[in-house]
């Protein structure tokens, strides 16, 4: 007698006095509307976006230009022609903010979609194998949850250099494994309610349910959470570019902008070149958080609870 494959999807006999309309369904989504604090993060965020991508055409000067070549002196006050003031280097600091605006939302979001598409893959992946997939994928992730993500991120980048596509692969590569805990838990959660359990009894193989009931169920939950991330990988990068490991000069992004103008909180006439960049952080950081908070308190609190 041969065993069966816990894999195996059986299908019942054909009977035209049984009826599968009884049978559960997923629940429909429904439609997200912002509230007022939701607008506002929308409203920060898409500023900066736009900033981002429309930076270096609406940047006054050049990245690395000098807008007083004949009066020289660093951390001048806000003037004509420079209305946040120049840097160490006597560099127009507003030009810079709108330049490493794309760089820092850039690397960020790359790095975040390329996390996304590793824990996600591999998270659902495992809710929907079988035990003993899920339980390799699982102490593999563990071991990467372990250790501590800024000292992982310095040990990469101190080992093979500084560059977009090492910070973009390391930041991706470090927070896949908390999308990975998360999809899976969500995977894990959604295969066990009844409208799965109801595919499974009319045939229906894995790629289907993950297409049709798993991925709408988890779909706003991780969105959401994909806006958490992002905020962590942009605190990430920046703070490998504050200790001199992330964007190197004379490319500028917000963190190094800190980095590199810490003298005038001592000694500058104008603050302006540390608070700008560290001000820029803090409202896009901000900002997406309103809205990750706005969509988690439209979920009833529930999207909170899973990350």
């Amino acid at each position: 007698m041969s065993i069966p494959d816990h894999h195996t999807h059986y299908v019942a006999p054909f009977d035209a006095d049984i009826s599968f309309d009884e049978l559960p369904d997923a629940p429909p989504s429904q439609a997200y509307w912002p509230s007022i604090t939701g607008w506002i993060g929308i409203v920060i965020t898409s500023f900066w976006l736009f900033i981002a991508i429309l930076g270096p055409w609406l940047a006054p000067y050049g990245e690395n230009d000098l807008p007083f070549p004949d009066d020289y002196s660093e951390f001048q006050e806000p003037k004509e022609g420079a209305f946040l003031g120049t840097d160490v280097e006597d560099r127009d600091v507003a030009s810079r903010v709108m330049y490493g605006a794309g760089r820092t939302i850039g690397i960020a979001v790359a790095a975040t979609s390329l996390a996304y598409f590793i824990g996600v893959v591999l998270g659902i992946g495992a809710a929907v194998s079988g035990p003993r997939v899920d339980m390799v994928l699982s102490r593999i992730n563990d071991a990467f949850l372990s250790l501590p993500t800024i000292m992982l991120g310095l040990v990469v980048v101190a080992a093979v250099g500084s560059s977009i596509t090492v910070l973009v692969l390391t930041a991706g590569f470090i927070y896949a494994s908390v999308v990975y805990r998360l999809a899976r838990a969500i995977g894990m959660e959604i295969m066990v309610m009844d409208y799965v359990e109801a595919a499974r009894v009319r045939g229906e193989g894995r790629w289907w349910i993950i297409t049709r009931e798993i991925w709408p169920n988890a779909r706003m939950p991780l969105i959401t959470d994909f806006g958490l991330r992002l905020i962590y990988v942009i605190l990430f990068i920046s703070s490998l570019s504050f200790l001199g490991l992330g964007i190197q000069p004379p490319q500028s992004d917000w963190g190094s902008m800190v980095r590199e103008n810490l003298g005038a909180l001592q000694y500058g006439t104008s603050q302006l070149s540390v608070i700008a960049p560290a001000l820029a952080i803090a409202t896009l950081t901000v900002s997406i958080n309103l809205i990750v908070d706005d969509i988690s308190a439209h979920g009833g609190g529930k999207l909170s609870k899973r990350m």
